[in-house]
C-alpha cells in the first residue's frame, strides 16, 4: 500500500512539475500601451484626405484594431493625453514619466510601449530616456497617416513596438522608437520629413535595429546614459525651468536673446548656423544672458554633426556649453532637466559629454 501511495505521489508531483513547466512556458509578456495621441490616433473624413484630427481615437480602440497583439503579449491600455504632439508640454511629460516609473515599478509589466505624435517624439522619448527609471522596455511609437488613411502605418509600427517591448533583449538600450520597421534610439532620432512615412533617421549613429513583422534584429546599444543609470531617473515633481530655443541666421538681431532673457527663461539654446556659431551682436546679447545667470547652450540648424567646445566659439572664454551630439530640440531637454540639478555651466557640459 504504501509503495502504492508512494508511486502515485511521485506520479503527481510530475504532472504538476510538467503542467507548471508547461504554463510558464506558454506564459505572455505583460505590456502596457500608453496612449498620448497624435497622428497614429487620428481620424479624417475619409481615408484619401490630408487633414485630420490628431488624438481622436482611444487607446483601446488602437488595440481592437490589430488584434494579433494578443499573440505577442498580455496587452493593456492606459490613457494619458489625447492631443497632437505639436501641444505637448512640460505638465503632459511629467504625467507621462510618473505613470511609467510607476508602471515599470511592478513585476507585473515588462515592457512598455508609448503612443504619441511624430511632431514632437524626438523630444518627449529623449525626456522619457533620461527619467524612467528602469531596465524594462519602453517604446515609442507613432504613424505618418492617421488610423482612418488608405494604408495607415500605425497598426504595423504599434505591432512592432509591441514586439519589440516583449523581447527580453531589448532590455537595457534605454528608450527606443519602433516606425517604419527601424528601431531607433531616442538619443539619436530626429523627424526629416513632413510627411514620408520614412521621415525618422538616426544619422551618423545608426539604427539600434529593425524589425520585421514582429522579428527584431539588433545592431548596437545606445552609448550614452541613460534610464537608471541617468541622474534624472525616477518621480518627477515639477515644475521644470524654462528653456527657450532661438534660431540664428544670416543678420541675426541680438534682439530675441534679449527678450527671452527678459521673459523669465533660465536656458537657451541657440540653433546655430554650421558649427554652433551666430552673428557679433547676437554673441554679445549671449554674453550678456550668462552674466544675469542664464545658461546657454550652443547647438545647430544643420541636423548632424558634432558641436565640440572652443571650436567656432571659444566657450571656455564666453561660458557657454557646447550641445555635442544634441541637436536644439533634445539640447533643450537636456538642459530643463539638467537645470534641476546645477546652474555650473561645467557641470552641465559634463551632462552634455556624456548623454
Amino acid at each position: 500500500m504504501n509503495t502504492l501511495r508512494s508511486a502515485s505521489l511521485c506520479l503527481l508531483t510530475g504532472l504538476l512539475v510538467t503542467a507548471t513547466a508547461a504554463a510558464a512556458a506558454s506564459a505572455k509578456p505583460a505590456v502596457v500601451i500608453v496612449a498620448t495621441g497624435g497622428t497614429i490616433a487620428g481620424a479624417a473624413k475619409s481615408q484619401t484626405e490630408a487633414g485630420y484630427q490628431a488624438g481622436a481615437v482611444a487607446v483601446d480602440v488602437l488595440i481592437d484594431a490589430v488584434p494579433q497583439l494578443k499573440e505577442l503579449a498580455d496587452i493593456r491600455g492606459v490613457q494619458v493625453a489625447s492631443i497632437g504632439s505639436q501641444d505637448m508640454n512640460d505638465e503632459v511629460w511629467i504625467k507621462l514619466a510618473n505613470t511609467l516609473n510607476e508602471l515599470v515599478s511592478t513585476k507585473k509589466v515588462d515592457g512598455v510601449v508609448v503612443t504619441h505624435g511624430t511632431d514632437t517624439m524626438e523630444e518627449t522619448a529623449y525626456f522619457l530616456h533620461l527619467v524612467v527609471d528602469t531596465d524594462k522596455p519602453v517604446v515609442l511609437t507613432g504613424s505618418m497617416r492617421p488610423s482612418t488613411a488608405m494604408s495607415a502605418d500605425g497598426p504595423l509600427n504599434i505591432y512592432n513596438a509591441v514586439a519589440l517591448a516583449a523581447d527580453p533583449r531589448a532590455r537595457g538600450r534605454g528608450v527606443l522608437v519602433a516606425v517604419n520597421d527601424d528601431i531607433h534610439s531616442a538619443h539619436d532620432l530626429t523627424k526629416t520629413h513632413t510627411t514620408d512615412v520614412e521621415t525618422f533617421t538616426s544619422h551618423e549613429p545608426g539604427l539600434v535595429g529593425a524589425s520585421l513583422f514582429g522579428k527584431q534584429h539588433f545592431y548596437r546599444s545606445p552609448a550614452e546614459v541613460h534610464t537608471s543609470k541617468s541622474d534624472f531617473a525616477g518621480k518627477i515633481a515639477g515644475p521644470l525651468p524654462r528653456v527657450d530655443v532661438i534660431y540664428a541666421h544670416a543678420g541675426m538681431s541680438p534682439d530675441l536673446v534679449d527678450a527671452a532673457v527678459a521673459a523669465g527663461a533660465k536656458g537657451l539654446v541657440i540653433a546655430g548656423v554650421g558649427d554652433g556659431n551666430m552673428t557679433t551682436p547676437a554673441l554679445d546679447a549671449v554674453k550678456r544672458a550668462i552674466s544675469a545667470g542664464v545658461v546657454v547652450v550652443r547647438s545647430s540648424r544643420v541636423g548632424s554633426g558634432i558641436i565640440r567646445r572652443d571650436v567656432e566659439i571659444n566657450d571656455d572664454a564666453v561660458g557657454t556649453v557646447a550641445s555635442m551630439t544634441l541637436n536644439p530640440s533634445k539640447a533643450r531637454v537636456l538642459l530643463k532637466l539638467a537645470l534641476t540639478k546645477t546652474h555650473d555651466a561645467k557641470k552641465i557640459q559634463a551632462y552634455f559629454d556624456g548623454y
